[in-house]
């Protein structure tokens, strides 16, 4: 695919370097040079100096036969504006953009482009593991009948296996476990970590019997 990435902050690079490791054809464009500095050195896709809301920017970019557009830098009014005329104008239809600050989702969304809010997203986050550490949704499936959960590994779980926690419940499954940001498809044998995010894919009777398991082994109960 022919991709062109618009801000080479860390988001930008990381994500150019990404695309181009798969074998896409990236051009990154930011309104500094310097920014090109956050490109790894092996990266040899096309970078463009220039202010992305100047046309002939994105015509030196090729954004006329551009498969996809990344707008992901840290202003919302550039991020909207270049969206919405590579969308209008250019008639380019996978289009991603980063929302910096969440009070202009609407806005993205009534452009009717694809949005990723870290603010947002991050947010929600934080606040599932601070209410509901023990297993908050990430995912639902159907109408609710089987949802996927992640489970914080606390210290009273150190060295547990995987099958020890599940015991016997046939309605709980772990899909994944990630330790240091690395994800693995954990095994009945695999022992946890504290600290450890495990994701079951449980009933509700699933997580609820879970749930109990694993406050027994909080309270050193057999």
């Amino acid at each position: 695919m022919n991709i062109i990435v618009v801000g080479c902050g860390r988001v930008g690079a990381e994500l150019a370097y990404r695309l181009f490791q798969r074998g896409h054809q990236v051009t990154v464009i930011d309104y500094l040079s310097t920014a090109f500095a956050n490109l790894p050195p092996d990266f040899r896709g096309r970078t463009i100096q220039g202010e992305a809301l100047n046309q002939q920017v994105l015509h030196r970019a090729g954004i006329e036969k551009a498969d996809g557009l990344a707008m992901v830098t840290s202003s919302d009014t550039v991020n909207a504006v270049v969206a919405h005329a590579a969308k209008m104008v250019y008639g380019i239809s996978n289009i991603i953009v980063r929302n910096y600050d969440p009070r202009w989702r609407s806005l993205y969304e009534h452009f009717g482009v694809q949005v990723v809010s870290s603010s947002s997203w991050g947010a929600q986050r934080i606040e599932e593991l601070l209410i509901e550490p023990k297993g908050h949704t990430v995912l639902s499936a159907g109408n609710g009948e089987v949802e996927i959960y992640e489970i914080v590994i606390s210290s009273a779980l150190q060295g547990k296996e995987i099958g020890e926690l599940l015991q016997d419940n046939q309605e709980c499954l772990a899909v994944s476990l990630t330790r240091a940001g690395t994800a693995v498809v954990p095994k009945t044998t695999t022992r946890v970590t504290a600290g450890d995010l495990v994701l079951m894919s449980a009933t509700y009777d699933g997580i609820t019997a879970l749930r109990q398991r694993l406050a027994r082994f909080e309270e050193n109960l057999p």
